[in-house]
């Protein structure tokens, strides 16, 4: 496996993951709202943006995967 192989699957995993635990907790929390998924979201952007010390590839690739399924949840949302 060379390293695109390991970061194509680290984010696609990632990704899947997050977005089950979206639509686990939208579904049992009615409450719960893009606005609320936009605030995580803006959460994340900042920790992204904070990688003074260094995450390391695997913690990046992780966090842009955590990113794009909220965004993903978010703007399937909206569309609502």
């Amino acid at each position: 496996m060379d390293s695109a192989d390991w970061r194509e699957t680290t984010y696609r995993d990632a990704f899947d993951k997050e977005i089950r635990g979206l639509r686990r907790r939208l579904e049992s929390d009615p409450r719960c709202t893009a606005e609320d998924l936009e605030g995580t979201l803006k959460s994340l952007y900042i920790m992204d943006g904070a990688d003074w010390l260094g995450r390391g590839e695997v913690q990046d690739t992780v966090l842009a995967a955590a990113i794009a399924a909220h965004e993903t949840i978010i703007g399937e949302l909206k569309k609502l």
